[in-house]
């Protein structure tokens, strides 16, 4: 079995306030995911396979949550949100079985997968969402704060 090098942390996935959309428990809920993403990218190949199972986890909760709410409140596009998870979700659980069978390539390149997919998604598909969740709770759009954004 091939070894693979863990990211520096200089260049894993790190939270920072780019990711804010502005409700409050879904920020909170993508800052971990971020944070677990981060967590494996560094992670030496022996503690993946506790790591990768904490991030099934957090995955089935967050996308739970965020499945009811776009199912309770009637948001509109949520079929191609929910269909997006499923397939995330089936991904990481096939990924897992693979890891128990040693193959932490697999394992390396679903995280650097999901690196790159995360912000795509929480910008397209969870900002509306944020935004459909907040009007329902508070009447309106939230306001984010985001620290060193340039004006240019």
């Amino acid at each position: 079995m091939a070894t693979t090098e863990p990211l520096d942390a200089s260049i894993s996935l790190q939270w920072n306030d780019q990711f804010l959309l502005g409700y409050t428990p879904i920020d909170e809920v993508h800052q971990e995911f971020v944070d677990l993403i981060g967590l494996m990218q560094r992670a030496e190949d022996d503690a993946l396979p506790a790591l990768l199972a904490e991030f099934a986890m957090h995955l089935r909760q967050h996308f739970e949550m965020e499945n009811e709410w776009m199912l309770t409140t009637e948001f509109p596009p949520r079929g191609c949100h929910m269909d997006e998870h499923a397939a995330v979700m089936q991904s990481v659980e096939e990924v897992q079985g693979l890891l128990a069978q040693g193959d932490v390539a697999i394992c390396r390149d679903l995280v650097a997968q999901l690196a790159q997919w995360f912000p795509q998604h929480a910008d397209q598909l969870d900002s509306a969402l944020a935004h459909w969740m907040f009007s329902r709770t508070m009447g309106g759009k939230p306001v984010v704060l985001r620290r060193g954004l340039s004006l240019r």
